[in-house]
């Protein structure tokens, strides 16, 4: 029986090419984006492109900040596929500013969407992978989450906060089975990174060791790692991947 894997905001960027490597890798696969016109716009040649792995693969309109909007695609993706067997949460977005001009709306937006998403889909695909005793989960935090980021205190506190629910996770759903982990992706080339100016690149690109910006894919050999058998005794980790930002 082949294995399902649901990524949260898969459309495009990161999501999109974590999507194809475990196509590749021979999962089913559910694009997950905010709403259907997302998907009409980048999220089906996507799912195209997983399918040309030989595989399955659909779209799904959800937004992973609602908890029933959740646990309407967890029940599609199960009544669908037959088994959750790989959730990624990935969904997230940015509204950056100082601390001292971010306004209230703008934190609670970024918390709502980055942080209580992986709480909807960790609880409800969660108790899908108890029943069938295994799992694997991967959430995607941030080099901001470990080291903070002057001008994104709502990022910041939403990935920190998605490394303690990993680890807490990993202790109440081990027994079962089922692998919880991160990864901390640092400065990564996407349609994000793409609007920075050419004085803030350099500023980034100074910081790593490696002298140049990850790419999606290299974030997705990441945590297809983390979803394989070779992972199997590998949870409740954060795997930075920056190139040596931090160092």
């Amino acid at each position: 029986m082949s294995k399902t894997a649901i990524i949260t905001g898969s459309g495009r960027g990161i999501g999109a090419a974590i999507a194809k490597r475990l196509a590749a890798d021979g999962y089913d696969i559910v694009i997950n984006e905010v709403s259907q016109e997302a998907l009409d716009t980048y999220g089906a040649q996507t799912a195209e492109e997983c399918r040309a792995s030989g595989v399955k693969a659909e779209c799904c309109a959800a937004d992973v900040s609602d908890y029933a909007q959740c646990e309407a695609m967890v029940k599609w993706a199960k009544d669908t596929f037959g088994t959750i067997d790989v959730l990624v949460n990935n969904a997230g977005i940015t509204r950056d500013g100082l601390l001292l001009r971010m306004s209230e709306e703008n934190y609670d937006d970024v918390i709502r969407i980055n942080q209580k998403s992986v709480f909807n889909m960790t609880k409800l695909v969660g108790a899908v992978m108890l029943r069938q005793k295994s799992g694997r989960i991967v959430n995607l935090a941030s080099v901001a989450g470990l080291y903070g980021n002057p001008g994104q205190m709502n990022y910041s506190a939403s990935k920190g906060a998605i490394i303690a629910m990993t680890k807490t996770a990993a202790k109440e759903l081990g027994s079962r089975g089922i692998t919880v982990n991160a990864v901390a992706p640092g400065f990564i080339q996407t349609p994000m990174t793409d609007k920075l100016t050419d004085e803030q690149k350099a500023a980034m690109l100074a910081q790593i060791a490696m002298k140049r910006y990850g790419q999606p894919e290299e974030i997705a050999g990441v945590v297809a790692f983390l979803c394989s058998d070779d992972a199997s005794y590998v949870t409740g980790q954060t795997i930075e991947i920056s190139g040596g930002l931090s160092m």
